[in-house]
């Protein structure tokens, strides 16, 4: 009988929630524990709580380091947080009873220039006690900084990188439309640019991890924050834009090298975007033009790009790793499939 791949849910938030329902899709893969601060969801069986038709015996717990303790899973999937800094604290908890983690955190996707102790710290710890870290999504993770890494691939020379992110805000859940400051007047958007509450967090660490795999020196990054405003009355599902609002965000992050843009990522986000797309622009030889029509699908996305990189995370060297680091992931129908596949790579 096959071994089955065990993990721990550290969040179980909508996007927790996304990825034990996408894991537990696959053949042979069990949740071992869940962990939550939610009251309302603390002792809830997962299955009833996900309503997947039957219980699952897996109570979410509000004790992570009990939970931690208890399991004889190897992968934790973390996702709670998007501040690395306020992260270090569940991550060194993880490596105390010697986890792996996948993580959704943003700030932890490239950390080495915005916060190299903490990020040199967290690897040394790691390596000590064999286990990996690893954090992705769809942005950043893959979408702004992995995707554009991996089509210069069949460049003889890049020039420059321009990156677009264009999202129709309305079709995605409340609290991303929140967090993009839709419905706020001007003032209050500028206020919550201002305290850094309304940004898509992680744009300058995409930057930094193109700059890495390019090899080049930067000598700026620029991370620019303005409301895309409503020219009319706008509404989703979940909330109401009256025109001259803040309907969403437009934000710009610029990567400059001998005083010249190389590198740009541009995300505009707002209820009713006409043209959603996901594109990538190359300039060098050859110069590539790359565009995904209506864009990836921002939820699914993340968490399936994090349910896919637990195979990735199991099998890779010990210490705090980027996407750079890891290589390719995929989709993978099961726990066999990884097995296979690791078999297959000691076998070369």
């Amino acid at each position: 009988m096959a071994e089955t791949l065990k993990f721990i849910q550290f969040g179980m938030g909508p996007i927790g929630e996304k990825i034990v329902r996408y894991l537990l899709e696959r053949e042979n893969v069990e949740l071992e524990a869940a962990v939550d601060i939610d009251p309302a969801k603390i002792g809830q069986d997962v299955g009833e709580l996900l309503n997947l038709g039957k219980p699952l015996g897996v109570k979410v717990s509000g004790n992570a380091e009990q939970a931690l303790a208890n399991s004889d899973a190897d992968v934790v999937v973390l996702s709670t947080l998007s501040s690395f800094a306020k992260l270090e604290e569940q991550i060194r908890l993880c490596i105390k009873y010697k986890k792996n983690i996948i993580s959704s955190c943003e700030e932890m996707a490239y950390p080495w220039d915005e916060d190299y102790q903490l990020a040199k710290s967290l690897d040394e710890s790691a390596k000590q006690a064999g286990v990996t870290i690893l954090s992705n999504g769809v942005n950043p993770g893959f979408a702004m900084d992995t995707l554009p890494i991996f089509l210069t691939s069949v460049c003889q020379r890049v020039d420059s990188i321009r990156v677009e992110r264009h999202q129709n805000a309305a079709l995605r859940r409340l609290p991303f439309q929140q967090k993009i400051g839709a419905g706020l007047s001007l003032d209050e958007f500028k206020e919550k640019v201002d305290a850094k509450i309304i940004r898509h967090v992680g744009f300058t660490e995409s930057v930094q991890m193109i700059a890495k795999a390019m090899g080049w020196q930067l000598d700026r990054i620029e991370d620019i924050v303005t409301p895309a405003i409503a020219e009319r009355d706008l509404e989703s599902q979940f909330l109401k834009v009256a025109k001259g609002d803040a309907a969403g965000v437009l934000q710009t992050a610029t990567g400059y090298m001998d005083g010249k843009p190389v590198i740009t990522i541009e995300l505009q986000a707002y209820l009713g975007h006409p043209a959603p797309k996901d594109s990538v622009r190359i300039e060098g030889e050859p110069p590539i033009y790359s565009e995904v029509k209506g864009g990836f699908n921002g939820d699914i996305a993340t968490c399936a790009m994090v349910a896919n990189s637990v195979p990735v995370v199991r099998r890779a060297e010990a210490g705090l790793k980027t996407m750079i680091d890891v290589g390719l992931t995929s989709w993978f129908k099961g726990h066999n499939q990884e097995v296979a596949e690791s078999e297959q790579l000691a076998a070369v």
